[in-house]
């Protein structure tokens, strides 16, 4: 067998940095992208109801004050008190728009606002109510008050 001198191949040296660059640029785009994977996911939902009102004479109406302060937008997808379903009825931020989606009897906050959702709950003098306000992403944010005495 003939040993073929005239073919040159590449140098262990130049061989080893083309594979170091080439690694090195793998693992940056991997970094990128779990970066921004990460960025996506960590996004917060971050709800607190600041105030429950009850609704004056009224004794079947509930307002909810509720302040976002994540880093995200919050879609309300389920209202509960004492565990048993409420009714959103319209909802409005404090800069006076509409949240609240007809179709899908939804609202949602974006980050850093406060809205005043008002609940269709038929609720007695003087009893305790917990108000759980459940995520689009299943997360729930709970406040329990005391309905004014008679």
């Amino acid at each position: 067998m003939r040993i073929l001198k005239s073919k040159k191949a590449l140098s262990p040296v130049v061989a080893s940095i083309i594979l170091i660059a080439v690694t090195v640029a793998v693992s940056i785009a991997v970094a990128a992208w779990m970066g921004a994977l990460t960025f996506t996911f960590t996004a917060t939902e971050q709800l607190q109801i600041t105030r429950i009102d009850f609704g004056g004479d009224d004794s079947d109406v509930m307002n909810v004050t509720v302040l976002n302060t994540g880093t995200s937008p919050v879609t309300i997808t389920e209202v509960r008190v004492n565990n048993a379903p409420a009714r959103i009825t319209p909802a409005v931020d404090s800069g006076g728009n509409d949240v609240y989606d007809d179709t899908a009897e939804t609202v949602t906050l974006k980050a850093n606002t406060k809205v005043v959702i008002t609940l269709s709950y038929d609720w007695d003098y003087g009893n305790n109510y917990e108000v759980k306000l459940l995520s689009s992403k299943g997360n729930p944010f709970m406040r329990t008050e005391t309905a004014p005495t008679g």
